[in-house]
């Protein structure tokens, strides 16, 4: 059983998607306040990021919001976080999000969370993050993005140990659950990182 303080959570910002998205999103919250994690995210103030946020805050949870000051500058930024961390760059943000991070849960998401999502487990792939990951698959949003990784895999882009890397779940329970029992990944996988 892990040992977790905080999670990071990658999510839309987009406001024109299905009510489910909302509702996981807003469930996930719930369960990582209640359990007294703190939500690591990218401080948007709409969409899932927002939905996340006020979820876990309602639930008595702490959520610290990751944001370059350009974005802040544009008015983007949740102004009701615990905490708020100003960046220089979305480099910096990315790479704050996870040093902060026991495990990271993605959500469904554009290319931004895509994005984020494909970087944090190219790190774990090379040593660099060692925590779980876990890819929250509301309405089979990841389907097709899980099936390119299995194609990586048949063609040689990737070894079927790297799909170890992630793990998938189809709720917010299942996700939260899994943060804490899949296993801290060994730095020593550095050696399957070339094929």
């Amino acid at each position: 059983m892990n040992t977790l303080s905080s999670v990071c959570v990658y999510g839309a910002s987009s406001t024109r998607i299905d009510k489910v998205y909302y509702d996981d999103a807003g469930e996930l919250g719930t369960l990582l306040g209640q359990r007294g994690l703190r939500v690591i995210n990218g401080a948007g103030n709409m969409g899932l990021m927002a939905a996340v946020s006020d979820a876990a805050l309602k639930a008595g949870g702490t959520v610290t919001g990751v944001i370059p000051r350009f974005m802040v500058e544009q008015g983007w930024h949740h102004t009701g976080l615990t905490e708020l961390i100003e960046v220089e760059s979305m480099h910096e943000r990315k790479q704050t999000m996870a040093r902060l991070s026991d495990a990271v849960i993605a959500l469904p998401g554009g290319c931004g969370t895509l994005e984020e999502l494909l970087e944090i487990i190219t790190w774990k792939q090379l040593g660099l993050y060692l925590n779980p990951i876990v890819l929250l698959n509301t309405k089979g949003y990841y389907d097709s993005l899980l099936q390119l990784f299995d194609h990586a895999v048949d063609e040689h882009f990737m070894g079927q140990r790297h799909k170890e890397l992630w793990r998938v779940a189809q709720t917010p329970q299942e996700a939260v659950d899994l943060i804490y029992t899949v296993p801290r990944w060994d730095a020593s996988v550095r050696k399957f990182a070339a094929l």
